[in-house]
């Protein structure tokens, strides 16, 4: 047996190493029974799915269920960003012709609207504190390639604090500052940390671009991305609108929790960014939409003919059954956590999908991704003892959205961790300028009392 796990320093001690694991196997397993015993809930979530309230917040709200004769009612999901329904945001943006994420991030900062004025010299700030020490890039972008570039940006966030010499002041003029200077550079951090990694494991071409002052920040990705620059107005539209969907999603998901949780602690901006980046790196949390794309690319080789949706159902079946795919049990992109009919960014992406699959000549991968939305839930509900709906989430169509615009595989959660950056400087203010106490949860010990025994006794 191949231990691929064990570094050359520890192949020797092989065998303490799995005595070690047994032992932590034997003392960290619960009985699952107890959390019932003691009412824990378990993820901060009750049996139907909703999370335990564990704070106020007036940077976005989330609506899944309506009251009706004093009862919770599932409904159309619905998204506000500070007060102001996604719907409507995105209907200024597509009416009026124009890019909206540098909009929004000014909302979610600042909790209002930007004057034409105000919205014009916001992205001129951006745009000028966009720039990147060059010895930073050098440093720890290109002679400083990572195996994983979602740990590649949480590092460079992180030695961004030594290039700042205020970067433990967490008063909020400076916190405002390092927020609106992550949301400019973090495009660049993610194209030039792509254009490291492809070069050193894929052997592909070095291409450093500065961005262009013309550009939105979803065209300047799609520029310094991509080897000739060039994109089209659709692409950078609908790239620009993920990130808009993307934005912000509750104080509650896990990485912006995370956000207040390390705020809290009253440590420093980078600090703070960095552990959410580590949370979004998780599959069960950012990584969902490659699982996504990956999980298409295996229906589109299993299933034969793609209008059949016996053919299809079976599939997913098998997929439930940990018989198909990854052998999980999960449809990805099926189901979230809060929403049960719709989920209100999903709905308003697969809108625009549909014109960028056309462009793509990829209408029929389109037509297969939308039989499998409608018929996932049916099968769901044959397979699984289920609580709420279950519909699709905005990771369904994100994937395909990227996959359609030649972003690699590799770029989608940090494309997540981009577009997120304003909620989570926006959490992380608001939990400063309420100046709560420090968050702290409690545990409760079910291990029993053991006298201690010394060691010449054992």
């Amino acid at each position: 047996m191949k231990h691929i796990f064990l570094t050359d320093e520890f192949r020797k001690y092989r065998n303490d190493i799995y005595k070690f694991s047994d032992m932590v196997n034997n003392y960290n397993k619960i009985d699952p029974e107890l959390y019932t015993k003691y009412e824990v809930k378990r993820g901060l979530r009750d049996i139907s799915g909703k999370g335990v309230l564990a704070g106020l917040t007036e940077v976005s709200e989330i609506v899944s269920h309506t009251m009706q004769d004093y009862t919770l009612v599932p409904c159309d999901g619905k998204l506000y960003y500070r007060g102001y329904n996604i719907n409507d945001i995105v209907a200024d943006f597509t009416e009026n012709d124009k890019f909206g994420f540098e909009e929004v991030a000014y909302l979610l900062l600042f909790g209002e609207l930007p004057k034409e004025e105000e919205y014009i010299n916001f992205k001129r700030i951006l745009f000028d504190v966009s720039r990147l020490p060059g010895e930073f890039i050098r440093d720890s972008v290109m002679n400083l390639p990572g195996k994983d570039m979602m740990n590649m940006l949480a590092r460079c966030v992180l030695t961004l604090y030594t290039y700042d010499e205020y970067a433990d002041d967490i008063t909020i003029p400076n916190v405002i500052r390092q927020s609106v200077q992550l949301i400019a550079q973090m495009p660049l951090l993610m194209t030039y940390c792509y254009h490291s990694y492809n070069h050193i494991y894929n052997r592909g071409s070095l291409v450093i671009r500065e961005p262009k002052k013309e550009y939105s920040l979803a065209g300047n990705i799609l520029h310094m991305l991509r080897t000739d620059g060039s994109f089209t107005e659709l692409e950078a539209k609908i790239l620009d609108l993920c990130m808009v969907l993307h934005a912000e999603h509750g104080g509650g998901n896990n990485s912006t929790f995370t956000t207040h949780v390390v705020t809290s602690s009253a440590t420093d901006t980078y600090s703070s960014i960095t552990a959410s980046l580590g949370s979004l790196k998780g599959p069960r949390h950012g990584g969902a939409n490659i699982k996504v794309a990956e999980m298409f690319e295996d229906i589109m080789k299993q299933i034969s003919d793609w209008e059949n949706e016996k053919e299809i159902a079976d599939y997913l079946t098998k997929v439930l059954n940990k018989k198909a795919f990854d052998k999980s049990g999960l449809i990805y992109g099926m189901g979230h956590a809060v929403y049960s009919i719709s989920d209100p960014r999903a709905v308003i992406l697969k809108k625009f999908v549909s014109s960028l699959a056309k462009e793509k000549g990829m209408e029929k991968e389109f037509a297969l991704y939308e039989k499998v939305e409608r018929i996932a839930p049916i099968v769901i509900a044959n397979e699984r003892k289920i609580y709420k709906g279950v519909s699709a989430n905005i990771d369904f169509y994100s994937g395909l959205v990227y996959s359609l615009l030649n972003i690699p595989k590799e770029m989608f959660t940090p494309l997540f961790a981009v577009s997120r950056m304003p909620g989570w400087c926006a959490h992380r203010i608001e939990e400063l300028v309420n100046a709560g106490k420090i968050i702290r949860p409690a545990y409760k010990s079910v291990m029993p009392r053991k006298e201690y025994i010394k060691m010449k006794d054992r």
